[in-house]
């Protein structure tokens, strides 16, 4: 389905519910897999952890998770610990050029048994559950933070335990972070030191108890970008949001002050309010490291409002949904925009120009289409296959409605 945003002007207040976040939803679906005692609260209704749910429950040889690139990785170390079951773990034709022969290579150093039936570094995989006694591993340090998830989400249940270390600088810290202090609320034991992560194994029985998923901070930095390329005074609330989350993207609040953007925290809600027009002479420079999947959704923000923008610690955006990097670099320049990318960073020029009724491609990219339906505050846009926000945010364009944006 193509969408077309004519210019639209959103109320001065409104108010939106957002569900759980995809990435606690996800590790704590495969948590409560292993520890059936646990139960969930605010789950994500996202495409991406209804197939998570799925794929957990299914007693299907051949698994198929379309596009959901988190529960390639994390079903990957859950079946291989699957013992006496044989699974055929595959996805869409996009899912079988994402490479994944780093966590495979270190599950099968841990002595799992896995196969690759197409080519060699790709999915799909052939992998027979065994018991896993080995519990020392090594791992390059920038890899995606989604590999070594995938091996701490395992790791109390086998039976010494798991010792990562992780060879340079980390990146995505937050996000193994977010894995650790969810293995800590359910009881499971670990330490991150250096470049060095322990989980214990879980000899104790866990308890029963009910976990909240806290909403998506992914998706509310769309609002971010709406309230910043909307009038002062605008002012847009959502919940439910914590002060101390555990998501990497929460770093929204600091980073849209640039953008005249403030966040008030309201008990289990927050508050965005325009509380002044940027100066077009400010430069945004920022490392992403720790925040990719946020860097759309800047880079449209700044292309918005006319100002540069220097982004960098982008390299694993080469491997999403596309690659992100030169989606953005192809779209925006659709745009007007004037656009350089390496490998890892995005450089934005300064531009007053915004071409009207340009059709925005997705690339079957949920971000692509988000990132960039908050510029219809600016001009007339088209989004083709509109649809692909189910991936993560099924309710994005009936929320948009009800916040004032003219949709056909």
């Amino acid at each position: 389905m193509n969408i077309q945003l004519l210019k639209s002007k959103v109320k001065q207040r409104s108010s939106i519910a957002i569900t759980g976040s995809k990435s606690e939803s996800n590790r704590l679906l495969l948590l409560q897999a292993l520890y059936p005692n646990i139960k969930i609260n605010n789950v994500s209704n996202s495409d991406d952890s209804q197939l998570m749910q799925n794929a957990l429950v299914s007693k299907e040889k051949i698994v198929d998770i379309h596009h959901a690139g988190t529960a390639m990785r994390f079903l990957t170390a859950y079946f291989s610990i699957q013992k006496n079951r044989q699974t055929i773990l595959t996805g869409s034709s996009r899912m079988k050029e994402r490479p994944i022969a780093v966590l495979v290579n270190a599950l099968k150093d841990l002595g799992a048994d896995i196969e690759y039936i197409e080519n060699e570094g790709y999915p799909p995989l052939k992998i027979t559950g065994k018991e896993i006694l080995k519990n020392k591993v090594t791992l390059k340090a920038d890899v995606s933070s989604q590999y070594i998830s995938a091996l701490l989400l395992i790791a109390s249940c086998l039976k010494n335990g798991l010792e990562v270390t992780l060879k340079g600088k980390i990146t995505s810290v937050p996000y193994i972070n977010m894995t650790l202090q969810l293995l800590s609320q359910i009881g499971v034991a670990s330490n991150f030191y250096g470049n060095v992560i322990t989980v214990n194994p879980q000899t104790d029985k866990i308890k029963s108890q009910i976990l909240t998923v806290e909403s998506d901070w992914s998706s509310v930095s769309y609002f971010y970008s709406i309230v910043a390329l909307s009038e002062i005074g605008t002012e847009v609330k959502l919940s439910s949001y914590k002060e101390n989350s555990l998501q990497g993207d929460s770093v929204l609040v600091k980073i849209y002050k640039s953008f005249g953007v403030d966040t008030v925290f309201e008990k289990n809600s927050i508050r965005l309010k325009k509380s002044k027009i940027v100066d077009r002479s400010v430069s945004i420079d920022l490392d992403l490291s720790n925040a990719p999947d946020i860097a759309q959704t800047i880079s449209v923000t700044a292309f918005g409002l006319g100002l540069a923008c220097h982004l960098k610690g982008l390299h694993t955006l080469k491997i999403k949904e596309t690659d992100r990097l030169v989606a953005l670099k192809t779209e925006l320049e659709k745009l007007g925009a004037e656009v350089s990318i390496t490998n890892n960073s995005l450089m934005l020029k300064t531009s007053g120009i915004i071409k009207e009724n340009i059709s925005v491609a997705t690339y079957n990219d949920h971000r692509m289409a988000m990132a960039f339906a908050p510029l219809a505050l600016k001009t007339n846009i088209n989004i083709e296959d509109a649809n692909v926000v189910s991936k993560s945010y099924p309710d994005f364009w009936k929320d948009l409605k009800h916040i004032g944006f003219n949709i056909k």
